[in-house]
């Protein structure tokens, strides 16, 4: 007690029991702090060996042909006989048309062609997204037969022997329902180019991939996630290889092996059987993989395709192994053509690029005046593509000298046949000779 009889308040010492929970706490700071510093150099070295594994590959002549075959042999009374010209879909042709042109005719089509046509018997066949199939004569313009399907479509057909077309359809109307869907369907049929009549029809999963037609079989690919094999006498089934996502663009063929590209980020190569043979996979982005739409182009023993990821892709066809890649700084719908050593390309970031077919060396680059989301397609060394923004631009294949331009056209604008070119508009089609 103090003088006056009260209690004298004690005073803890510095340092004492009073100070531990303060202490604790510093300590538990220290702690969180280190490991928020470890966490954070773990992603940092994360995101630095993603960011280098996701770069680009340069390439060499690894599994690189110089000399193969180009030629495609076509049935008699076929000019283009399905997209991307033939089977192996180089979308290269050395037909001697140049710019520029002169109209012959115009085909009014009541509603978008995403697609270009194919070439045979004296007749252009293509399809609306409204779900018209139509045969049109190539001199004159002049619709011979039409086909209503009452289902999307946003494919290109396949013309073969013996007076047939064969053509994929997606689901019936709405079409902007998911691919995941349940209860949708679509269907791969066979005409007679004649009248258009229906040969046979065979159920598959919605499809909007161009058919290919090797040895009297037609392959296609579906929004199940499936590729399809069927016979083009009766349209029976022969095999059927499911994939991990839906395959939408079409399949390529060269040397035994078929290539489709899926949406689950892999290119997969198929024997004529369905068997598996190998599987490879896109470098994808810092935050999600690259998925496939386009639809592979192969020449020089190997595989080019581009990717969501923005970038572009080279495989050995045999092996699968990636020889090479190279950004382009937008999304790849683009399906790639294959031009004597250069792979010819557009994307989404108003490019439109040209590689070396051996290594991924941009050899030039064109600035267009918007996304290019369509395939483009050399006729006599000259590049046709057109852009989202309704231009079509014909560039000189070597150097990249822009030749001509025409205000129309939106995905794959051109094809060719008999000293003819035919260019897709967006709902018109037109029959045009050189000046």
């Amino acid at each position: 007690m103090d003088a006056h009889g009260g209690i004298i308040a004690r005073r803890r010492p510095p340092g004492r029991r009073g100070d531990y929970p303060s202490r604790a706490l510093r300590r538990l700071a220290l702690i969180l702090a280190v490991v928020v510093v470890l966490a954070a150099g773990a992603v940092a070295a994360l995101v630095v060996y993603r960011l280098h594994q996701l770069g680009d590959v340069r390439g060499s002549s690894t599994e690189y042909s110089v000399a193969e075959p180009t030629t495609v042999a076509l049935p008699a009374g076929v000019s283009w006989p399905m997209y991307g010209f033939g089977p192996a879909r180089t979308r290269s042709v050395g037909l001697a048309l140049r710019p520029p042109f002169r109209k012959l005719w115009t085909y009014h089509a009541g509603s978008l062609v995403e697609f270009p046509p194919s070439i045979g018997y004296g007749r252009l066949y293509f399809s609306t997204n409204s779900g018209k199939f139509v045969a049109v004569n190539t001199r004159t313009g002049k619709r011979a037969w039409k086909y209503l399907s009452h289902r999307c479509v946003a494919a290109s057909p396949a013309v073969g022997a013996y007076g047939s077309v064969f053509m994929a359809f997606l689901n019936r109307p709405p079409c902007n329902r998911s691919p995941g869907a349940k209860g949708i369907d679509g269907e791969v049929v066979r005409f007679a180019v004649g009248l258009g009549h229906v040969i046979w029809r065979t159920k598959t999963g919605p499809s909007e991939t161009s058919p290919l037609l090797v040895d009297g079989k037609v392959y296609v690919g579906d929004w199940n996630g499936d590729v399809w094999a069927l016979e083009g006498h009766d349209g029976h089934v022969l095999w059927r290889f499911h994939t991990g996502g839906p395959v939408k663009g079409g399949l390529a063929y060269a040397n035994g092996r078929l290539y489709a590209a899926s949406y689950d980020g892999h290119v997969y190569c198929l024997s004529r059987s369905g068997k598996l043979l190998w599987r490879a996979a896109a470098q994808g982005s810092l935050l999600h993989g690259g998925r496939f739409y386009a639809t592979p182009a192969v020449a020089h023993g190997r595989v080019y395709v581009g990717s969501t990821d923005g970038k572009v892709y080279s495989f050995g066809a045999a092996s699968g192994k990636l020889r090479w890649s190279h950004g382009t700084g937008g999304y790849v719908y683009s399906s790639a053509a294959v031009w004597r050593d250069l792979v010819l390309v557009g994307s989404y970031s108003h490019r439109f690029d040209a590689f070396d077919a051996a290594t991924g060396k941009l050899v030039w680059s064109f600035r267009a005046n918007g996304p290019i989301s369509g395939s483009p397609t050399v006729i006599g060394g000259v590049v046709y593509f057109a852009t989202l923004k309704q231009r079509t631009y014909a560039l000189d294949a070597r150097s990249g000298r822009q030749l001509w331009t025409f205000p129309d056209g939106k995905y794959s604008p051109a094809v060719a046949a008999d000293g003819r070119l035919f260019l897709v508009g967006y709902g018109l089609v037109y029959g045009m000779a050189p000046r």
